[in-house]
């Protein structure tokens, strides 16, 4: 991704998909899909994304094993005009999805909260407003965090069909595979803890 990416932090922690549990079943939210071999989309080619809101509505997820190389921290920082301190971490900024990427959105454990965060489920909150930025350029963020510009998002039954079509696998999530700093194994990982084979996998399997 060589274009200039412009960062922008909503106010209120929204990502306008925030309808998980809203009368409906949570169906994937708070799991990882992980992209079967024969994924055709190069956006998401041996992509993990961690589910954030899947319900009758729709699907909305991170991608949390590709990097942006055109963009660090220390310069999304700049742009916001956050100063980070002496001892702050230089977290990696991640490709999140196709959808809104000069958006932002920080994956994180829950001892840090909001009013404006979402919880997935009991292990990991959803926050995107410029002050945890802040308290992660400050050290005092989340011991866990992911940040991620952009988002994958489906419409009413749209992720439910891909599924359908041998399209993903899915999987339960762990720190490791969500907060990990190895990104490159993430996905070689992933398909491990279901027991699944890539080579083992045809690119039109029918049966995965």
């Amino acid at each position: 991704m060589a274009e200039q990416h412009h960062t922008g932090f909503g106010g209120n922690g929204g990502n306008g998909e925030s309808g998980a549990g809203d009368g409906g079943e949570p169906y994937l939210s708070g799991q990882l899909l992980v992209a079967m071999p024969g994924m055709t989309d190069p956006r998401f080619e041996k992509s993990v994304i961690y589910m954030c809101v899947h319900n009758a509505d729709g699907a909305m997820g991170l991608v949390v094993n590709r990097p942006i190389e055109s963009m660090t921290f220390p310069e999304m920082l700049e742009q916001l005009g956050i100063d980070p301190a002496d001892d702050a971490d230089a977290i990696r900024v991640l490709f999140g999805g196709p959808v809104e990427q000069a958006r932002g959105f920080v994956l994180h454990s829950p001892d840090y909260l909001q009013d404006a965060s979402m919880m997935v489920d009991e292990k990991v909150a959803l926050t995107a407003t410029v002050d945890i930025l802040r308290a992660i350029a400050d050290g005092a963020g989340p011991r866990n965090r992911l940040l991620a510009l952009g988002y994958a998002g489906w419409g009413p039954g749209q992720l439910d069909d891909e599924i359908m079509r041998n399209g993903w696998l899915n999987v339960t999530a762990d720190d490791d595979l969500v907060f990990g700093d190895d990104l490159d194994a993430k996905w070689e990982r992933a398909m491990a803890k279901l027991g699944v084979d890539p080579l083992m996998l045809s690119d039109n399997a029918g049966h995965a």
